[in-house]
């Protein structure tokens, strides 16, 4: 099973992480303001011979990292969920339930969309801070905006508490030995009721098809790598040539085209951007950022990312920076005419 860690630095992610693997694999920091940074990936056989693949994500929702930063560590962290996870863990501390917490979801869902949340699990760590007896689903039904969450998500939710519950008998609630073979039934569970599906969406059956693509190309070229080897390469290969069209300046124009697909009006603004071409790749990208800013910064990156990995196949003979931009302008432009109906 693959499973993606979605939360706030300092939410207990890389902590979650290595209690369900049982082995400190991801690095955990003592400090809210330094976690993790990178995505990061780890695979490990636990309970009852079940394979597991972890993936941590960085901040994506830490207000203190600019959308633009982002874009490369939201680039691995699709090349590595690619075709898509199995579920995603939505990481939360037991307290209160601010605004802070609902722009995670929020993003979330930007990122990737209300479906996602159908495929979620709501963790929550600092379980000590329960009062005694109580249950995560008697906190829960006490904020209403935390209980649509978890109704979302199909009423799935369990707590670790990753300092006081290691050593507890394994049939105890206040136990993360016991959690985690629940939240493992509770995954499996979902995972039969979709049928062995898993989450995906057509930026992540975008990145896989470029994966298999270069897979090929490389057990061609190198055939004495392993299936594993191979494959790690070829998500490298993926996400560097998906940075390289962001750097065309396609990723700020598929975010412009992507957050304007109900808005007829500004989807004309975006045809013309070939124009913009006589300038220069970085200020077509600039001027397409600043029009997309007006329908949320953070659909935009997701659009931008979307057009980072389009770019990847659109501009790969590209002679040129100027033709790379204009192979995938028009790669954007068939995309959008299946989106929406110009006028």
């Amino acid at each position: 099973m693959q499973l993606v860690l979605l939360g706030k630095t300092g939410s207990g992610k890389s902590h979650l992480g290595n209690t369900i693997l049982g082995e400190e694999l991801f690095a955990t920091y003592a400090s809210p303001n330094s976690g993790t940074m990178k995505c990061q990936t780890e695979t490990k056989t636990v309970i009852n011979g079940r394979s597991i693949t972890l993936i941590d994500t960085p901040g994506f929702f830490d207000t203190g990292r600019s959308e633009e930063d982002l874009k490369p560590e939201i680039m691995s962290c699709m090349t590595e969920c690619a075709p898509g996870p199995h579920a995603f863990l939505i990481v939360l501390q037991v307290g209160k339930f601010t605004k802070h917490e609902q722009a995670v979801v929020t993003k979330i869902v930007q990122y990737f969309s209300e479906e996602a949340l159908k495929y979620s699990v709501v963790v929550f760590t600092h379980g000590e801070q329960l009062h005694k007896k109580m249950k995560i689903e008697d906190f829960v039904s006490q904020n209403k905006n935390l209980s649509d969450l978890v109704s979302k998500c199909g009423g799935r939710c369990h707590v670790f508490d990753n300092k006081h519950w290691n050593n507890n008998q394994p049939n105890n609630y206040r136990s993360n030995q016991f959690q985690v073979e629940e939240l493992l039934k509770t995954i499996e569970k979902m995972v039969v009721e979709t049928k062995g599906g898993y989450y995906t969406n057509k930026m992540l059956e975008h990145v896989e098809t470029a994966i298999q693509k270069r897979v090929e190309h490389i057990s061609y070229s190198m055939p004495d790598k392993t299936a594993e080897e191979i494959r790690n390469q070829a998500k490298t290969d993926v996400c560097n040539r998906a940075l390289l069209g962001a750097f065309f300046g396609v990723a700020a124009m598929v975010g412009l085209a992507v957050t304007a697909m109900n808005n007829v009006m500004l989807m004309n603004a975006v045809k013309k951007a070939p124009a913009l071409m006589g300038v220069s790749a970085a200020a077509a990208g600039e001027t397409a950022l600043v029009v997309a800013g007006a329908t949320g910064l953070a659909a935009a990156t997701a659009g931008g990312v979307f057009g980072g990995f389009l770019g990847y196949e659109a501009a790969n003979d590209a002679k040129s920076p100027l033709d790379a931009a204009q192979r995938t302008y028009e790669a954007i432009v068939e995309k959008g005419k299946s989106l929406i109906r110009f006028k």
